[in-house]
């Protein structure tokens, strides 16, 4: 058994399609035996999320900071519900209380989770697997934004690896299941040289490999 940190939207009047898979990937935490940890809210997608792992069987966490306790509304049956000071120590208490990373659609602060945590992940701060679910295209132009980041050598290819990007909420699951633990780090300019001489760590791997989840 493991504990999934979910992240996704708590704004109310979105695509109702992206509550319904949101409900989908909690009712497949709790199916799975995993449980779930997550940001609190009982609306919108983590509301959905939160209610289909808990009624699937999971025990459910919610780490809230105080200011948007009347915001958000944390929902009745709550497994536990973390009240931190700031939005800070709120996902650093998700953050340590997970063992991988579900990310769903969502917006600024759903984008602030997934950039801090991948950036993590990236540097070896963390061996935690990470997966985006993205059934609609939801994410399509950040990731365009991202492949061209690597092409003017911003970022390294061997950023995607660390990121699993799908479709499907089974193979999400799936994939934080399975994937690998290791302790990915990439290479400093201390260590390769300066950025002119860009490496393209481990052999040209582009952002459409395998390995990087993309379909």
């Amino acid at each position: 058994m493991s504990t999934i940190c979910l992240y996704g939207s708590a704004s109310g009047g979105i695509d109702p399609a992206h509550v319904e898979l949101a409900a989908t990937v909690g009712r497949l935490i709790g199916e799975r035996g995993h449980d779930l940890v997550y940001g609190g809210g009982g609306t919108s997608v983590m509301g959905a999320a939160e209610a289909a792992a808990r009624a699937a069987g999971a025990r459910t966490t919610g780490v809230m900071p105080k200011a948007l306790m009347e915001l958000e509304l944390p929902p009745e049956g709550l497994g536990e519900l973390v009240v931190t000071d700031d939005m800070r120590e709120r996902k650093a208490q998700m953050d340590a209380r997970a063992d991988a990373f579900i990310v769903l659609p969502g917006g600024l602060g759903t984008l602030e989770e997934l950039f801090e945590i991948w950036v993590a992940r990236t540097i070896g701060l963390h061996t935690k697997p990470l997966a985006v679910l993205d059934c609609d295209g939801h994410y399509a132009g950040l990731r365009r934004w991202l492949e061209e980041l690597v092409e003017r050598r911003f970022a390294r290819p061997l950023a995607f690896e660390v990121v699993h990007w799908t479709d499907s909420p089974s193979d999400a699951l799936d994939h934080l299941e399975l994937a690998p633990r290791e302790r990915v780090a990439l290479p400093s300019s201390e260590i390769v040289g300066s950025f002119a001489d860009f490496p393209t760590d481990g052999g040209g791997a582009s952002p459409g490999a395998a390995g990087s989840g993309r379909p």
